[in-house]
């Protein structure tokens, strides 16, 4: 299966329209960011376009966090969480270990995302690990246009143009 397919597959399968309450954070710990993300992946020759909707509960950085992913009725569907040099999903087929978000993410979904980069752009920032490049509408990193003009409104947009074209809409409830 291409890459654009096992993306919105493994989106599609682990995302979905509902957030759920998030998990209580212990005293001194990171908030949790929750929402919900609609993802679409454009056709290609070979592929057709592809899309999900998503509740989620993200906390952390780059260095270490957890997201999980919720089915309409609020059960958890899939868990990821990292440290410095390993990374662990789990989802209702068992638990793989990975080296870290890149291996998770090229393993998972057939080629590397910026998940590490995701908590910052929730937040409206570049993340510092990576080069960016400033714009009318909010930055440029990694290959994704983050568009933030309403993020006042709780909304982040993302948008990778390389094929096969990738566009992740963030609808913020709680950050």
């Amino acid at each position: 299966m291409r890459a654009a397919a096992r993306w919105a597959v493994w989106l599609a399968a682990l995302l979905s329209a509902c957030a759920s309450a998030p998990p209580a954070t212990e005293p001194g710990a990171a908030a949790w960011i929750t929402g919900r993300l609609t993802v679409k992946v454009a056709a290609t020759q070979t592929q057709a376009a592809q899309a999900a909707n998503a509740a989620f509960e993200l906390r952390g950085d780059a260095a270490g966090g957890e997201l999980h992913l919720n089915s309409p009725l609020g059960t958890r569907m899939a868990s990821a969480s990292w440290a410095p040099g390993s990374a662990v999903l789990t989802t209702a087929q068992g638990e793989r270990r990975f080296a870290g978000l890149d291996e998770l993410s090229r393993e998972a979904l057939g080629e590397s995302l910026p998940l590490a980069a995701l908590p910052d752009w929730l937040a409206g920032r570049p993340w510092p690990q990576a080069p960016h490049l400033v714009q009318a509408a909010g930055f440029e990193q990694l290959g994704w246009q983050v568009d933030l003009q309403r993020l006042d409104q709780g909304w982040v947009e993302a948008h990778r143009s390389a094929p096969p074209a990738v566009t992740l809409r963030a609808r913020i409830d709680r950050l």
